[in-house]
């Protein structure tokens, strides 16, 4: 049976983003996929889709919200993807109890603003000119590790090349943690 993974998207949602389905290509075949529109996960009915209004109704309460109804859809543990937005929905939500195996967050905005981590595996991936980064400061104060890809900025989970890298190494850590199991079942046969 595949493993659960949850996408939850950046904060332009479905409206921009094409990109996702470079990752559902990469990713569908090995996992059992939920996909959550941030912008509906904070019921965000903008009439304006600006840059700004869209970041406004997110910090003004839309992050709230998302994280409320991450937390009544999702009950099981599983895998999360998350982009720039979403990363901060599902930290958050992992913060008051979402049951997370391990969170790929690429590029999240707002978790730079927090002063505690959630108690999951955690991945954060980021683009060496992104200047919603946090820095090696917050990093060390949290003890968590960034990987900072040079020569990318906020966006870089757009690009071909991070979408295989990410996708990759999300692989790479399931199916290392899924060998030991199946191992242990073919031993107790």
């Amino acid at each position: 049976m595949a493993e659960k993974l949850v996408i939850v998207s950046d904060m332009w949602g479905t409206k921009k983003g094409l990109w996702i389905t470079s990752y559902l290509g990469y990713l569908q075949q090995y996992f059992d996929i939920t996909f959550y529109d941030s912008q509906q996960l904070a019921n965000l009915d903008l009439p304006v889709q600006t840059e700004e209004n869209i970041h406004d109704a997110f910090v003004n309460g839309g992050i709230d919200t998302a994280v409320a109804h991450l937390l009544k859809k999702e009950k099981s543990p599983c895998y999360y993807l998350a982009f720039s937005t979403g990363g901060t929905i599902v930290w958050n939500a992992a913060k008051k109890g979402l049951p997370v195996k391990s969170l790929f967050s690429v590029s999240a905005t707002r978790i730079r603003l927090q002063d505690v981590k959630p108690s999951i595996s955690l991945n954060l991936i980021y683009g060496e000119n992104d200047a919603n980064r946090p820095d090696d400061i917050w990093a060390n104060k949290l003890d968590v590790e960034l990987d900072v890809i040079p020569n990318y900025g906020h966006t870089l989970y757009t690009d071909e090349k991070i979408i295989r890298k990410v996708c990759l190494a999300l692989l790479n850590e399931v199916t290392a943690i899924n060998i030991p199991e199946k191992i242990e079942k073919k031993k107790a046969v």
